[in-house]
């Protein structure tokens, strides 16, 4: 293997694009992707706010949990809409070293 290690995460998301291809009846993966962009949309807000409430509550296992959920639905979503972690790295990097306060102003 040459190059940097991949991480968790572009391990996830290189799966989740291997499965887009896959039997819905065989991959939850595929069948998330073959309800669309709307309903994948829908579980990452869902996991989301799922995420949201255990921080509220302050239940550590439980944020991992719902964080881990809430990544993975993430990249399903970007997946249904052909969007890869690397895009979403580029803009990271791209915005790497402005201050946050900066950065939003200049999207206005």
């Amino acid at each position: 293997m040459s190059g940097p290690a991949q991480t968790g995460m572009q391990r996830l998301a290189e799966t989740i694009a291997a499965r887009k291809g896959a039997d819905p009846e065989t991959s939850w993966t595929a069948k998330l992707l073959a309800k669309g962009p709307e309903k994948c949309a829908e579980k990452f807000g869902e996991e989301a706010v799922e995420a949201i409430i255990e921080a509220v509550k302050g239940d550590r296992e439980r944020l991992i949990s719902e964080a881990a959920d809430t990544l993975y639905h993430l990249l399903v979503m970007l997946a249904a809409r052909d969007v890869t972690l690397s895009d979403v790295e580029n803009e990271l990097d791209r915005r790497e070293g402005r201050s946050g306060i900066e950065e939003k102003a200049s999207r206005k």
